[in-house]
């Protein structure tokens, strides 16, 4: 099989040229893609040299647009992603290659304790984990680590739902759960990366509640809207055995409750159908 290693980098020049390196040394790569993502510095020139592919955006679009024109690129039958930035270390790609050989379409380097980047970003990520297992009723153990192998096939046909942002990973693997593909993880320890993050805490902070719903609406969005009708069903029919008790009628609260109830299950139910047309084989 053909394999294809995509690195979208920002300004990193600093790490790009033994990233490079290190995966031209595994012997086992067809073609290395560096997806220049508007950068200011000698990221474009120092990776040319390096030996690799370069794409060059001329402005900045978004980790998730560079993925998807790497992936566009790519003629391998698998493609592997990874950071540009050191964080990622080549030698696990292999063990990310045996996984594919075993039958399984998507692989993710899945990043132990200590390996998050800050304390903040560890418990957000534990949160992604803990919602996409309960949406998935599968372990998902690293639902937004950028290192990962996968069928470039299948991961072609989703390449319309991933955003240009940062959040690339999350929905190309509950994009891969819902379609009954098969996903694994493989565990990794992520190094310190080189030179300055991308990443921003207020405006990422923001992301992260955007990342939730996303979640819920990409795989099955009715198993988010469903507890919370319930919940407002069962404090309708409470306020209205209350209120039938003390005055002996029933009031708008209650009303007003019930209605709410049955919109946002009604909400979700619409919500489910629309997500299965998003899956609809072409």
């Amino acid at each position: 099989m053909k394999i294809s290693v995509v690195l979208p980098a920002k300004n990193e020049s600093g790490a790009i040229a033994q990233t490079i390196y290190q995966i031209q040394e595994l012997n086992l790569i067809t073609e290395i893609l560096v997806v220049n993502d508007g950068s200011t510095d000698d990221t474009k020139e120092i990776s040319v040299k390096a030996g690799a592919t370069v794409i060059s955006h001329p402005y900045s679009k978004g980790n998730g647009a560079a993925i998807k024109s790497g992936a566009r690129k790519a003629s391998g039958d698998i493609i592997v992603f990874m950071d540009a930035d050191g964080q990622h270390s080549p030698k696990d790609i292999p063990r990310l290659l045996a996984k594919i050989e075993e039958g399984y379409d998507l692989v993710v380097g899945a990043r132990q304790k200590g390996s998050q980047a800050s304390l903040g970003r560890g418990i957000a990520n534990s949160l992604y984990n803990f919602l996409a297992t309960y949406m998935t009723e599968h372990k998902v153990e690293d639902l937004t680590s950028g290192f990962r192998a996968v069928r470039a096939e299948k991961f072609k046909e989703f390449l319309y739902l991933l955003p240009n942002g940062f959040s690339y990973p999350t929905t190309s693997t509950m994009a891969f759960f819902r379609a009954g593909y098969s996903v694994t993880y493989v565990p990794i320890n992520a190094a310190k990366r080189i030179g300055q993050s991308h990443i921003n805490p207020l405006k990422d902070g923001v992301r992260f509640f955007l990342i939730i719903f996303k979640i819920a609406t990409l795989f099955s969005p009715l198993k988010m809207f469903l507890p919370i009708s319930v919940i407002l069903f069962m404090m309708a029919t409470g306020w209205y055995g209350y209120t039938l008790w003390e005055v002996g009628r029933f009031t708008n609260m209650s009303a007003l409750l019930y209605t709410g109830s049955i919109m946002i299950f009604l909400m979700g139910l619409i919500s489910e159908q629309i997500t299965a047309l998003m899956y609809k084989e072409k």
